[in-house]
């Protein structure tokens, strides 16, 4: 099936462009990560829209076509978890299955503790559950990995990374988007968070392009036009989300799927202590687990889905 075609739809105060198909089946909303685009889930979409299922596939907040508020504050857990809850309310969904995929696996987390009642089940690629820290978490990472570890970066010198991802989107797309391994440059003496910031001036020669040139085009295109500044402000608002997410359970208590990828940077972690029912599977990938292994990813998602939602 051809991907499906985009709408524009009002959702906590902002407009977010969303891709839907197979509707009246069990409602599935499926979250991208950084630096991606609803079309990250191209191959899942025919599968389960085959098996039954409704899939809402939004460009979430300053992505694609989606709104791009210039205040930071407005892109913290609490925004990006209500803007999947009005989402809901404008297709009067009560409750849905969530799936995410690095930040959105982050944001499908922090969903099931926001907002368990609109919840069905998540299910979450490459980012496991990460219990609150003590800490704040930026604080915590400049001090282990120095101020040019990204997250840092980010925090620390908003926009520059940014722009220079801007320069050249296509060099750091094909250079990010890449079997195996993720953010590593071939130069092994520079610190690992300092060479996502090289990755628009570099040629990686790490792995291979996981997509068609087709298909990169189609992220290409949507970074031309929107940018990074927004979507690295999701990074700039780890302090924030710690800071007020303080009185908030650390307990996951519906059915929960995760997969990692074998060779992806984000190592696993037990999270049994806090995520009640869980399922994990690895498979033989990097980090866009998705993209990278599609046939198995729908595979296992399929089988959980159908043990999950019946």
């Amino acid at each position: 099936m051809d991907f499906p075609k985009p709408e524009m739809l009002e959702t906590n105060g902002i407009e977010l462009e969303v891709y839907q198909a197979g509707v009246g089946g069990v409602p599935i909303v499926l979250c991208h990560g950084w630096p991606e685009h609803a079309y990250s889930w191209r191959h899942q979409i025919p599968a389960l829209v085959e098996a039954g299922y409704h899939c809402i596939v939004p460009n979430q907040r300053g992505y694609g076509a989606s709104a791009k508020p210039e205040d930071v504050n407005t892109y913290d857990i609490h925004h990006l978890t209500d803007d999947l809850n009005g989402l809901l309310d404008t297709l009067a969904i009560e409750k849905a299955v969530f799936v995410g995929h690095d930040w959105g696996a982050i944001v499908v987390w922090n969903h099931a503790l926001l907002n368990p009642d609109r919840v069905v089940a998540v299910a979450n690629l490459s980012v496991p559950f990460m219990v609150r820290a003590q800490n704040d978490p930026v604080a915590t990472w400049e001090q282990m990995l120095g101020q040019e570890f990204y997250i840092v970066h980010f925090n620390r010198q908003p926009g520059v990374a940014a722009a220079a991802f801007e320069k050249n989107p296509r060099l750091f797309l094909s250079n990010l988007y890449r079997t195996k391994q993720w953010l590593e440059s071939a130069d092994r003496s520079e610190p690992v968070g300092s060479s996502i910031i090289r990755m628009a001036e570099i040629e990686n020669n790490r792995g291979e392009l996981l997509m068609s040139d087709k298909e990169l085009d189609v992220f290409v295109t949507a970074f031309e036009k929107g940018g990074f500044a927004a979507p690295c402000n999701w990074y700039r608002n780890f302090t924030r989300n710690w800071e007020t997410t303080e009185s908030v359970v650390q307990e996951v208590n519906c059915p929960s799927l995760m997969i990692y990828g074998k060779y992806d940077m984000v190592p696993d972690t037990d999270m049994t202590p806090y995520v009640k029912g869980l399922e994990t599977h690895t498979l033989e990938c990097g980090h866009w687990i998705q993209q990278e292994q599609p046939g198995k990813t729908n595979e296992i998602v399929l089988e959980w889905l159908a043990r999950k939602t019946s």
